[in-house]
């Protein structure tokens, strides 16, 4: 089952075990992960699942599509490079060691 890494704000962080074919928000969620509201329960409607994917493992993601880029500018932390929406990351083999930076606030 591939890995994924919750990083809060405050540094903490979470290793979690996330099923392929899910979401990296689902496993948050799933986990109990603060940081991912995921107010329209992952369909690209709300931005709420916001996360910053680290550097290391950016290259790792599909690329971002229109409906999710459009969002993103929609987000309650400043967008970034690395920002996606946890809802439209689904976990692949490719996936394990991923690593997301939680931001401040989601709403």
């Amino acid at each position: 089952m591939p890995e994924i890494t919750y990083v809060a704000v405050d540094g903490t962080t979470r290793r979690i075990d996330v099923p392929s074919g899910t979401t990296v928000m689902r496993g948050a969620v799933f986990n109990d992960i603060d940081g991912i509201v995921a107010q329209c329960a992952g369909n690209a409607q709300c931005a709420t699942c916001h996360v910053y994917v680290d550097d290391t493992t950016l290259d790792r993601l599909e690329p971002v599509r229109p409906a999710e880029d459009d969002l993103l500018d929609f987000t309650a932390c400043p967008r970034r490079p690395g920002s996606r929406l946890s809802c439209q990351l689904t976990v692949t083999p490719a996936l394990d060691g991923l690593i997301v930076h939680l931001p401040e606030r989601q709403k």
